[in-house]
């Protein structure tokens, strides 16, 4: 399965979980980065994948507020 049969039906890529622990992993399989620097490599991908939850929380508050607004 190549990469554009692996998207879905709305055109999105899918969603990797597992992106950051795999990027670490790989990174240091590697040695892409000397030791020193694993730690602040680690500190970027768990902020990049924070923002799939800051994301859905937003989205989630948002759906809140407009069914609010619809009651009145």
């Amino acid at each position: 399965m190549n990469y554009s049969e692996r998207r879905n039906s709305e055109g999105r890529k899918p969603i990797e979980f597992d992106a950051s622990r795999r990027a670490i992993a790989l990174t240091e399989k590697y040695g892409i980065l000397q030791t020193s620097e694993m730690g602040y490599c680690k500190k970027v991908l768990s902020a990049a994948a924070m923002t799939y939850v800051a994301t859905t929380a937003v989205s989630v508050l948002q759906l809140l507020r407009y069914i609010s607004i619809n009651r009145d």
